[in-house]
């Protein structure tokens, strides 16, 4: 009698099940399709949609159809002189107001709050994140109340018998990059207090012991260790500002005329007060290429820090 070993049976059917790897494949991307299909129809629609109808002339009012134009929209906006100077105010405000002021206010923050008291810690923190969660319009309409003609800066200026003036008149993107700062700056304080927490205490350490002082610990052990994140903080808040508009309209409208007039607020003005759906939308379509070079150019720089 022939003994039949009892693995066998078992190895057989094992084989016998064992899905292919383009089957195990599917099977682990499965739990991504609703993500997937949502992205699809939320994201991607409207991004396809967009520029879609960024090379036609579709108009709110005045046409009854919509035609293909090609780059006419395109061509119309890099000869138009409000369109430039969009453009030039968007790279003021973003530079002005996230890559200097929030980046080195929310890093200064983070750096002097590992120095305070518990208590001063909480009140700085407190009421730095208190405007970050304010909603934009609301921020706005403060932000207005502080710099109109008879708002809360001129009253103190003219109770120390300082000169006094109508910011959002004679300086409105300085005014609205102000504002950006003070609403925007606890996301640089989170990140930058959880980077600087996050350095070795050894190094520091070292370094004190080598006879640095509290400057050259900052310049030669923090701010290396912490460079990837600092990189990564200017690539969110560049994005985050680049896309900022209720607190502009909220506070300028983009005036007086267009001093203060960047790419969304122009976007919206030729799309929904101008009715040109299509030019607006071409200016959408540059918005979005702008904000995608900027997060080429910090994600290269994020490799080569890698490297």
């Amino acid at each position: 009698m022939t003994a039949v070993s009892p693995l066998a049976p078992r190895e057989k059917r094992s084989r016998g099940a064992a899905p292919s790897p383009v089957v195990r494949s599917l099977l682990r991307g499965l739990p991504t399709v609703p993500a997937v299909i949502l992205l699809a129809v939320f994201l991607a629609g409207p991004i396809a949609y967009c520029v879609y109808y960024a090379f036609t002339d579709m108009q709110l009012t005045g046409t009854s159809g919509t035609n293909f134009v090609g780059f006419d929209n395109f061509t119309r906006a890099f000869k138009d002189d409000d369109f430039l100077n969009a453009v030039k105010l968007t790279l003021v405000f973003v530079v002005g107001s996230a890559v200097i002021g929030q980046n080195t206010l929310g890093l200064a923050l983070a750096l002097m709050m590992q120095k305070a008291s518990k208590p001063v810690r909480s009140i700085i923190s407190g009421v730095v994140i208190a405007a970050w969660v304010l909603p934009e319009v609301v921020a706005g309409y403060l932000m207005y109340a502080f710099f109109f003609d008879q708002g809360s800066l001129n009253s103190l200026l003219d109770a120390i018998g300082l000169p006094t003036q109508n910011w959002l008149y004679t300086m409105p993107i300085l005014a609205v990059c102000l504002a950006n700062v003070w609403r925007g700056t606890a996301f640089s304080l989170m990140v930058f207090t959880a980077a600087i927490n996050d350095v070795p205490a050894e190094l520091t350490e070292a370094a004190e012991m080598d006879g640095a002082n509290a400057w050259q610990r900052l310049w030669r052990v923090t701010l290396p260790v912490i460079r990837p994140t600092i990189l990564t903080n200017l690539m969110l808040i560049t994005l985050q500002t680049l896309s900022v508009f209720g607190l502009i309209y909220t506070m300028t409208r983009g005036g007086p005329g267009n001093k203060s007039e960047t790419l969304p607020i122009f976007m919206y003005q030729q799309a929904f007060q101008n009715s040109l759906i299509g030019y607006g939308t071409a200016i959408a379509l540059v918005l979005l290429v702008v904000g995608a070079l900027f997060s080429v150019v910090y994600i290269r720089l994020l490799k080569m820090e890698d490297d």
